[in-house]
């Protein structure tokens, strides 16, 4: 089973919104992944889904549960088969965290960067953003 941890900068809004739509995709779809998130901060390590983030899921029909937003640690490095990051700063943070991705690891959702709505407010943008990206990786996975 490939398993896959999907990475923003406080795992409340879209890593942890990527988690919930990969792991609705693979069931709808029969594909076995194991699927998490984590950030690369620790700003809001312990934290729920942010609320608008969870309204937006609820509205799109994707299930979730209770979050703990959490920092990526070493041992995920040495986990998971793919660390997806939502942008170009969550890539060179985890390149900084680990060792410049020796096993190549460390890739982004989508050619370009998913604009964060934490800033952005723009939650149905970076819905329809983290949905594409999920549903092309789901296909490369396969």
């Amino acid at each position: 089973m490939k398993k896959v941890l999907f990475i923003c900068h406080g795992n409340v809004c879209r890593s942890v919104s990527a988690e919930y739509i990969m792991k609705d995709l693979a069931k709808k779809n029969g594909v076995d992944l194991y699927v998490s998130s984590a950030a690369t901060s620790r700003e809001e390590i312990g934290n729920d889904i942010y609320p608008p983030a969870k309204r937006k899921l609820k509205e799109k029909g994707i299930p979730f549960s209770r979050h703990y937003a959490r920092q990526a640690t070493m041992s995920d490095y040495l986990s998971y088969d793919y660390l997806i990051c939502m942008d170009e700063n969550n890539m060179r943070n985890l390149n900084r965290m680990f060792n410049n991705d020796p096993d190549h690891k460390i890739y982004k959702l989508l050619s370009r960067d998913v604009s964060d709505p934490w800033y952005t407010n723009d939650f149905e943008t970076a819905y329809n953003d983290i949905f594409e990206g999920c549903k092309a990786w789901l296909e490369k996975l396969l």
